[in-house]
């Protein structure tokens, strides 16, 4: 029966001077020809071997078509190119270059996993697995930069921070969020810096209920993560900065009892800290109306909440948001922190850094990490740990696109230049051979980011 559901022939009659027939019917070539990087990024981080040794497969051993560490494969580098549903598995089942990086022959090897098959594989995922596989990812991104960096760091800082994610039907635990004014979950979402280097590198994402307070689950995360990266880095000074919503006394008081472990975390005003800011801000209204401009100051003092088991150190920004055609408004912030820096240095050296990791984040929504869109929550959760693990590939290409105009490319941009890529393959006895763009306009990137990752001239 004839398929009417995909266009095989596209005409232009009278766009050019002849007649241009668009015809898609070449079998053997593929639009992801660098995705090859992926597959040579994985195999230095040994991510999806580490990840696949997690799972256990309970399926009967003669109805086994496909293991399950080719199903992890299969999506993470489909969601590294662009991916995100399983249903683009039946478009994908036999390109070539997708049954290349799962170790098929591309020419005549079995088609990859269907869209049913994936979506049991998600499903099959329990509690006690995707803790294991967190934790994987964890200490492969952590073991990957304590070779990078041969265990010297002087600072490593963590920041965690939630993103929404908006639900569109009956998953478990979507709930609505007043704050986003939809029914979502609320992803964590946990990251490391080393030193001062521009990037932030994904260690963790885990998924929570839609109504979990930001600090739901923090610090659990945030005990794992301070133990791996002391066993990684034992001579770093540790950081842990994070926004208001995590200010619980359960966690401020954990972060006090760890030696050598630094913090600045926001922390919510009260009519007690709004008191405390008081000179600070007639001060800051004063310069505000001289000026015409926004104006702040910052200031210090101890503060104990009545759950505080005693006072600390309290950062005092003193703002006045100045508008022309508004009148000024009064935006005292606060922080409470362990560090003895000015509070100048503290809020705007430190603090207001992690503002980067909003990039980050948004990087993550573009390879759409908020598709969890299965019905069970663990389900979901798979699907956050796995389109985290596409993102660390993703990562690790950027890395290794250092003094390329890649370096800090965003991911789509990546995406763009390194993996969409027309290829054409053929397969002989003695190699195979991918025949790509002559006019490729990234090709010394990608030749560099190639070498990078264990290829040669020849």
């Amino acid at each position: 029966m004839r398929n009417e559901t995909i266009t095989q022939c596209v005409l232009f009659p009278e766009l050019f001077d002849k007649p241009l027939a668009a015809q898609f019917d070449q079998s053997q070539t593929s639009s992801d020809g660098g995705a090859v990087l992926l597959k040579a990024a994985d195999q230095r981080l040994e991510l999806t071997a580490s990840l696949a040794a997690c799972l256990r497969d309970r399926r009967q051993a003669g109805k086994v078509d496909h293991e399950l560490i080719e199903l992890l494969r299969q999506r993470v580098y489909g969601l590294a190119c662009g991916y995100a549903d399983g249903n683009d598995a039946a478009r994908l089942a036999r390109d070539p270059v997708h049954k290349l990086l799962l170790d098929r022959d591309p020419i005549g090897g079995e088609a990859l996993a269907s869209q049913p098959t994936l979506s049991r594989f998600e499903n099959a995922v329990g509690g006690k697995t995707l803790f294991r596989l967190g934790e994987t990812l964890a200490q492969a991104v952590i073991e990957r930069h304590r070779r990078r960096r041969h265990g010297r760091a002087r600072r490593i800082t963590i920041d965690l921070d939630p993103t929404d994610d908006p639900t569109h039907g009956a998953q478990q635990l979507s709930l609505f969020n007043g704050h986003y004014d939809t029914w979502c979950y609320l992803p964590l979402l946990g990251f490391v810096q080393f030193d001062d280097e521009a990037e932030q590198y994904l260690v963790a994402a885990l998924l929570r209920p839609g109504t979990a307070t930001a600090h739901d689950g923090a610090l659990g995360l945030l005990a794992r993560l301070v133990a791996c990266l002391r066993r990684a880095f034992p001579k770093a000074r540790l950081r842990a900065r994070l926004d208001g919503g995590f200010a619980s006394p359960q966690l401020l008081d954990w972060l006090d009892a760890q030696p050598q472990l630094e913090y600045v975390v926001g922390l919510a005003k009260n009519a007690v800290l709004k008191r405390r800011a008081q000179k600070l801000m007639r001060q800051a209204r004063r310069r505000s109306r001289r000026s015409g401009h926004t104006e702040h100051l910052y200031g210090e003092c101890l503060y104990a909440a009545q759950s505080w088991a005693g006072p600390r150190r309290v950062i005092i920004k003193a703002e006045v948001v100045y508008h022309p055609d508004r009148a000024p408004k009064d935006n005292p912030r606060f922080l409470v922190t362990n560090l003895a820096g000015s509070p100048r240095q503290v809020y705007e050296s430190v603090y207001c850094q992690r503002g980067e990791i909003e990039n980050r984040i948004k990087e993550l929504h573009e390879l759409e990490i908020g598709r969890t869109s299965c019905s069970r929550f663990w389900a979901n959760q798979f699907r956050l740990l796995l389109t985290a693990a596409a993102y660390v590939l993703l990562q690790e290409l950027r890395l290794r696109a250092a003094r390329t105009g890649c370096a800090r490319a965003q991911v789509a941009t990546l995406r763009l230049r390194l993996l969409k890529l027309a290829a054409s393959v053929q397969a002989s006895v003695r190699r195979l051979v991918f025949h790509l763009p002559a006019s490729f306009p990234y090709f010394q990137d990608w030749r560099r980011v190639a070498l990078a990752l264990g290829a040669r001239t020849g």
